[in-house]
């Protein structure tokens, strides 16, 4: 009598997203994330992106005192989800908690993540909603986003997040030409204001 096969243990959707992101091989000038229960492509952003990135990085690099440093494109790990926020503020890399594979940082370091929203419909969903709820979930303490495409262009600063209902519990929000300040952390008192943004728009 032939003994029973075995079934192959039964893989969940994170772990089999979680796979799937681990084999990519995608070509220079993408990245991919896992947020929420998908896979998410993207190309890196336009040249206005890379300047208001460029432009928050210096001014908060100056700002802030060690150990913490400013990180761009690196990956942030939460679980069997992965996050490459345009901006991070986390410890030096020999105070930083890496995952357990090394791939990226582990959520529990990150202070303060930034997106400079993309433009497009897809863009401005995962920034402002998607990646609010994600990172509210990871209990990220502050996220920062510029939003070129909101009105005449704004900068929402959420804090207070609550992990089990995947919300921002507190929220500024200033239209360019206005300066808004983070309200906590090791970026408490920095402030973004029109030589980030740029001016006020009409």
């Amino acid at each position: 009598m032939n003994a029973p096969v075995a079934e192959p243990p039964e893989t969940s959707l994170a772990e089999a997203l979680w796979q799937a992101w681990n084999s990519l091989e995608l070509p220079e000038g993408y990245r991919a994330e896992i947020i929420e229960e998908s896979i998410e492509v993207s190309p890196t952003g336009r040249f206005r992106h890379a300047t208001i990135a460029n432009r928050l990085r210096r001014a908060l690099e100056g700002h802030l005192t060690a150990p913490q440093v400013v990180y761009t494109d690196v990956d942030v790990i939460h679980d069997l989800k992965v996050f490459v926020p345009d901006l991070v503020i986390a410890p030096d890399e020999e105070r930083a908690d890496q995952s357990a594979d090394g791939l990226g940082l582990d959520v529990s370091c990150v202070e303060l993540v930034v997106e400079v929203v993309s433009p497009g419909q897809a863009g401005t969903v995962r920034d402002r909603q998607r990646k609010r709820s994600a990172y509210a979930r990871a209990g990220i303490p502050v996220y920062v986003l510029i939003d070129d495409y909101d009105l005449h262009g704004t900068v929402t600063i959420l804090t207070s997040p609550s992990p089990t209902e995947a919300v921002y519990q507190a929220e500024l929000r200033v239209p360019y030409g206005r300066e808004a300040a983070v309200p906590e952390g090791p970026a408490k008192g920095f402030v973004i204001g029109a030589d980030i943004t740029g001016p006020a728009r009409g």
